[in-house]
């Protein structure tokens, strides 16, 4: 048994503003920013200051207040058309993640039907609503960690992707809360870590806590995968999630439909790990889900510098779509779902 370790808490509301460590800026400097404004959040999330699903519908849950708080309005009619507004403008920031539209609904839920007498009241009440997201998600992600564990066995070599540790959410993670909570068992030998071309969130941010966390990890080039599967050096792979659908396809990082075809030819079980406000079932399959593409420099050049000659084209989607066939199972706040997902995800969670 190890001992426990000191969890990351990325985001903070601290007298009525927004603090976030700067991902940008990991894992050389650990540089907390504020945010006061609406545009600020957008920009933080656009710019990947902030990133991972749950993370970005925390962060936007606060710029969603940080919106509406000075607004003039009094009457109640055009208070909800302004925060209407600031959802909309927030929303447009990242389009694949489904918990920031999730989380600022929410909250337009609260400013149309919240019984309190006038605007002030309903303002204090969107507040009051976006620190329950945060302190729930940090619950969520405890319990994710806490039912993924149960699938390692001693000595287990797991293979991860991007970034889905507390820098991702309110505290813990999803699939790296699996993965951190397993190693307090003593049950992980060793964690193979994809650097995650083209922003590195795997070689930056997993490692960085990693390592905090006192994790045995080892990086890998995302290539070198399917290598590692077949000399029988991975015994799970565990990702995270930015939305997912009825019948379980599942949105995330580019690079992990990849894992799953792999994982798949090498008989691996390949879990995703995210809790019930990632799962949108309002979507019947993946093809319904908007990637979102980046811009070409990202991958004709690194830190500015260019990797590639001048004028080369590139095509940059954040994400891909990988089948419900390829996932073992789903790790959530509510238990591990298998197969049926369409019918398990409406028996676990009653929708």
């Amino acid at each position: 048994m190890k001992t426990a370790t000191e969890t990351i808490q990325a985001i903070h509301w601290l007298d009525d503003k927004l603090v976030i460590l700067d991902q940008t800026k990991l894992p050389h400097k650990e540089v907390f920013v504020e945010l006061h404004t609406t545009g600020q959040v957008w920009e933080a999330i656009k710019q990947l200051k902030v990133r991972g699903a749950p993370a970005i519908g925390i962060v936007g849950a606060y710029g969603f207040y940080l919106g509406i708080k000075n607004a003039v309005e009094t009457d109640i009619e055009s208070f909800i058309k302004h925060s209407q507004g600031v959802c909309d403008f927030l929303n447009s920031s990242r389009p694949t993640a489904v918990n920031l539209s999730w989380s600022l609904n929410r909250l337009m839920n609260v400013v149309r039907t919240h019984q309190g007498g006038d605007v002030g009241e309903r303002k204090q009440q969107v507040l009051e609503e976006a620190i329950n997201i945060h302190q729930q998600d940090r619950e969520t992600c405890k319990s994710i960690g806490e039912n993924g564990g149960s699938l390692f066995k001693e000595s287990t070599r797991v293979l991860t992707h991007c970034n889905t540790g507390g820098l991702a959410t309110g505290e813990f993670g999803t699939a790296l809360s699996c993965i951190t909570h397993a190693h307090q068992k003593g049950f992980v030998e060793n964690v193979w870590v994809d650097e995650t071309r083209p922003l590195l969130q795997g070689a930056r941010l997993t490692t960085w806590e990693l390592q905090k966390a006192g994790v045995p990890h080892s990086l890998i080039v995302d290539s070198a995968a399917g290598f590692l599967m077949k000399q029988g050096k991975v015994d799970m792979v565990i990702v995270g999630a930015d939305r997912i659908t009825k019948n379980g396809d599942t949105a995330n990082k580019i690079g992990t439909y990849t894992l799953s075809v792999l994982a798949r030819e090498n008989n691996i079980p390949f879990y995703v790990a995210a809790p019930r406000s990632t799962i949108d079932m309002d979507l019947e399959n993946g093809g319904q889900i908007e990637i979102e593409l980046r811009g070409e420099a990202e991958v004709t050049a690194f830190n500015d510098n260019p990797s590639s000659p001048e004028g080369t084209r590139a095509f940059n989607p954040a994400f891909d779509i990988t089948p419900h066939q390829n996932i073992s199972a789903i790790i959530t706040e509510k238990g591990i779902v298998y197969p049926d997902y369409e019918k398990n995800f409406s028996e676990i969670f009653g929708t």
